[in-house]
């Protein structure tokens, strides 16, 4: 995963899916990466991207995405 950073962080999966499926929806190619601890559920969900498309899912989430 050498050539991925992370744009998202979050600990609710609905939310993490919401992004993937939005930032897939413009052409990127987001992945879920689990970060939970299996027993105690702690911990947290990562949306990553390639380097490439990095600038541009930043600016995509900040833009169209809000969680209240």
């Amino acid at each position: 995963m050498k050539n991925w950073k992370t744009v998202y962080k979050t600990d609710k999966l609905y939310q993490a899916q919401i992004v993937k499926d939005y930032l897939q929806n413009k052409d990127l190619q987001p992945i879920i990466v689990d970060k939970k601890d299996f027993a105690y559920q702690l911990g947290y969900y990562e949306i990553v991207v390639t380097v490439d498309e990095v600038m541009r899912a930043i600016k995509l989430i900040e833009d169209d995405i809000k969680f209240e």
